[in-house]
C-alpha cells in the first residue's frame, strides 16, 4: 500500500512537478498539498486518485518552477511614483538635498517594497488543465507501478511464511504419540508418588478422557484450512488485504489453542515458531491492498 510516484511536464513558461505518496490506511484518505489545483477541480482529482489507488493515506504535491521569461516581473509605475513623491517630500522637509531622494540606493530600496514589482497572474486555461491532469495521471501510474513491484516482494514473503506454518503443523504430528505417552507417564508417576490405590479400568478411562481434552487434531485441521484459504484469497482476489487480516486472526486463534493444549516442550517450540511467522504475516498484510 505504500508507494511513491513522480511526474514532470515541461511547458513554455516553466516546469510542472507532481509528486504523490501513499502510506497504509483502511480507506482512501487523500490530501492535496497545493494551491495550484483550482478548487472546482479538486473533487475530480480526488475521485480519480481514489478510483486508481483504492486505499491508503495519500498525499498529492504539485509544484511549479517558472523559467526566466515567465519569472520576469513588471514595474507598477503608479505605485513607484507615489513612493518617490512621498520620499522626495519627506527629504525636502528634512532639509536634505534633492538628489538624495533619487539616489540609486533609494530607488533600489523602493523596488524591494511589496507590490512595486508585480508578478502577472495567469489563469489556467482548459488546455493547460488537460496537461496538468495528464501529469497527475502519470504520477499516479508511477505510484501504482511502485506498489506493484512492492507487492511482488510482499507476495513472496507472505506466502513463504504461510508455507512455514504448514510445515510446522506437519512437524507437530511427529510428536503426537510421544506427547500422549508423556502425559500418561506423568499421571501414573504422580499417582505412584501419592501411593494411591486405583481401579485400573477406571484409571484408564479417566486418562483417555483427559488426553481427549488435550487433543489438538481439530486445531491442526482448522489451521491447515485457514492456510489454504489464505493462499486462495491472495491468489484469487484483486484487493485481498482486509480479508487476509481476518484470516490471519483466525490462524492465530488455532495456534494459541494448540499451544495451550500442547503439554509438550517440542510442540511448544513449534507453536512459538508459528506465532513468530504469523506476526510477520500480519505486519505485511497491512501493506496489501
Amino acid at each position: 500500500m505504500t508507494g511513491y510516484g513522480k511526474a514532470e511536464t515541461l511547458l513554455e513558461n516553466g516546469k510542472l512537478i507532481v509528486e504523490i505518496r501513499s502510506l497504509n490506511g483502511k480507506n482512501a484518505d487523500i490530501g492535496i498539498k497545493s494551491q495550484l489545483i483550482p478548487r472546482e477541480k479538486e473533487m475530480e482529482v480526488r475521485q480519480y486518485i481514489a478510483g486508481e489507488l483504492t486505499r491508503g493515506n495519500i498525499d498529492l504535491f504539485v509544484n511549479w518552477e517558472q523559467n526566466a521569461k515567465a519569472a520576469a516581473r513588471t514595474l507598477n509605475r503608479e505605485l513607484f511614483s507615489e513612493y518617490m513623491r512621498q520620499i522626495s517630500a519627506a527629504a525636502a522637509q528634512a532639509g536634505a538635498e534633492k538628489e538624495t531622494a533619487t539616489a540609486p540606493e533609494m530607488i533600489a530600496a523602493i523596488i524591494k517594497i511589496p507590490e512595486v514589482l508585480e508578478q502577472p497572474r495567469q489563469e489556467l486555461t482548459g488546455e493547460q488543465w488537460d496537461i496538468f491532469f495528464a501529469t497527475i495521471r502519470q504520477a499516479v501510474a508511477n505510484l501504482d507501478s511502485f506498489r506493484s513491484r512492492e507487492g511482488e516482494t510482499l507476495y513472496s514473503d507472505v506466502t513463504k511464511r504461510v508455507r512455514y506454518i504448514e510445515s510446522f503443523v506437519d512437524e507437530v504430528e511427529k510428536y503426537e504419540q510421544q506427547r500422549i505417552a508423556s502425559i500418561r507417564g506423568r499421571i501414573l508417576s504422580k499417582l505412584e508418588e501419592m501411593k494411591v490405590e486405583t481401579d485400573e479400568n477406571r484409571l484408564e478411562q479417566e486418562i483417555i478422557l483427559y488426553i481427549e481434552k488435550l487433543d489438538i487434531n481439530e486445531e491442526k485441521v482448522r489451521l491447515r484450512q485457514h492456510c489454504k484459504y489464505f493462499m486462495e484469497t491472495i491468489n484469487g482476489e484483486a484487493h485481498p488485504g482486509k480479508k487476509l487480516g481476518f484470516i490471519a486472526q483466525e490462524m492465530g486463534r488455532e495456534i494459541n489453542t494448540m499451544g495451550s493444549k500442547a503439554n509438550h516442550a517440542e510442540i511448544q517450540k513449534l507453536v512459538v515458531k508459528m506465532k513468530d511467522e504469523l506476526e510477520k504475516i500480519k505486519e505485511q498484510s497491512l501493506n496489501i491492498l
